[in-house]
């Protein structure tokens, strides 16, 4: 597309932070003067109120001691409850629905282990070969825990061109051999978005249960999950929802399977007023605080306590429009200034197949990644060739999306990024 030269100034781009209504939730973060952050689809940044509701409960520990159960600000008996009814609009769920609990693998185990039930030729596991691997290793194991081979019973629907998942092809994969389907809601490495209810809808018409992995979208991208009648999700908090590095993750399982047993018991799922009798028969949660297993990591849960409030702020339909209108923006600009130099934008580009992240490609993306480091910016490394960048609706700027394709622009021309090895670190 054509654009005035004026488009693609840095006064253009202060315009936008002028005009951006969201500009103001920027100060709630603790953001480095010093360098740019454009890695918060891997780890958000700390908030202000974060951090408050984090030292609010470390100090009711400090001061109730073990009566922080049930007293103070935020008893912890009820908080996963209460992060649920704070996370629900978020996901288009009733309250009711979600808790929060655990980890984004454990809570794939403990769905898997619930909804996954072989019977007859309805064995197989469908999946994609370009979702996260820690989603595979559960499937594989909770296969195997079945007694049956991963390599036969995992179906992985392949990609046409290496970036996304075509929808059709994984309907082509729904068999009647297939008993349970696990997808992404946007691909970690393109940042493609599916189409979750045509999924959900082509499942349910062939007596498929379907359930979603939200980690890459969840804070950034609106989900109608009861609408579309997705029988459950399950997602991490500290990406978009800057919960802190390892916090508390969350699940959703649509209430027409409340009462369906855990397939994971443990203590954390039993009815409130029934936990504490200590009798040996479960007596679960009728609703989806039964598919708790453990103790809440409760210092782990309270800084989202902070950071959701600010996300009922800002309204998830409002966070969507700028995190669509700044990852375009940032495109437009990389087209406009990294012509020539070897980039591939590996997002698809209509917004309803978007999530809340650049993925550009390079042949020495690794190289590229350590280079922007050194030019204090934070991106996003994934193997083989991807360099993801995430400019955040609640704190990124546009003068930041505009300086740091500058300082890219800059490590091309100079040929910044030769003096290092086309290498990951350890933790990319």
């Amino acid at each position: 597309m054509s654009r005035e030269p004026f488009y693609y100034s840095q006064e253009f781009a202060r315009q936008l932070d002028n005009e951006d209504e969201l500009a103001r939730f920027r100060d709630e973060f603790y953001v480095n003067a010093e360098s740019i952050y454009m890695d918060g689809n891997s780890l958000g940044l700390l908030s202000r109120r974060a951090e408050r509701t984090l030292l609010k409960v470390v100090d009711a520990w400090k001061t109730q001691g073990i009566d922080g159960w049930l007293q103070g600000q935020y008893p912890w008996f009820y908080l996963s409850e209460q992060l649920a009814a704070l996370s629900a609009p978020l996901v288009g769920a009733s309250e009711d629905e979600i808790i929060v609990t655990g980890s984004t693998t454990t809570n794939l185990h403990q769905l898997v282990a619930t909804f996954y039930k072989p019977e007859g030729k309805k064995t197989k596991i469908l999946a994609d070969e370009l979702t996260f691997p820690s989603d595979i290793y559960a499937l594989q194991s909770q296969l195997q825990l079945h007694g049956y081979e991963p390599a036969e019973h995992l179906i992985q629907v392949k990609s046409r061109d290496g970036r996304i998942i075509a929808e059709e092809d994984i309907i082509a994969a729904m068999t009647d051999e297939v008993a349970l389907i696990i997808l992404p809601t946007v691909l970690y490495r393109s940042g493609q978005l599916l189409d979750i209810e045509r999924l959900t809808a082509e499942a349910h018409a062939r007596g498929i249960l379907i359930g979603f992995d939200g980690c890459h979208s969840v804070g950034a991208v609106p989900h109608h999950l009861s609408q579309w009648d997705v029988d459950f999700a399950f997602w991490c908090n500290y990406k978009y929802l800057n919960n802190g590095p390892g916090g508390t993750a969350s699940l959703y399982v649509n209430r027409k399977h409340f009462g369906r047993s855990p397939g994971l018991a443990g203590w954390f799922g039993s009815r409130k007023d029934k936990q504490f009798d200590m009798e040996h028969q479960f007596v679960q949660a009728e609703h989806a605080g039964a598919f708790q297993i453990g103790t809440p990591n409760i210092l782990s849960m309270a800084p989202l306590i902070g950071s959701l409030e600010m996300f009922a702020e800002a309204g998830i339909e409002k966070l969507r429009a700028k995190s669509l209108h700044i990852t375009s923006y940032m495109i437009d600009l990389i087209e406009q200034e990294l012509a020539g130099m070897g980039f591939t934008i590996g997002n698809p580009r209509d917004d309803l197949r978007r999530g809340g992240h650049v993925c550009l490609e390079h042949e020495e993306a690794a190289r590229i990644c350590k280079s922007l480091k050194e030019n204090k910016i934070v991106p996003d490394f994934r193997a083989p060739n991807i360099i993801r960048l995430a400019p955040v609706a609640l704190y990124t700027t546009y003068d930041e999306v505009w300086e740091t394709v500058q300082r890219l622009k800059a490590i091309m021309v100079e040929k910044q990024y030769e003096k290092f090895e086309n290498t990951r670190d350890v933790v990319a």
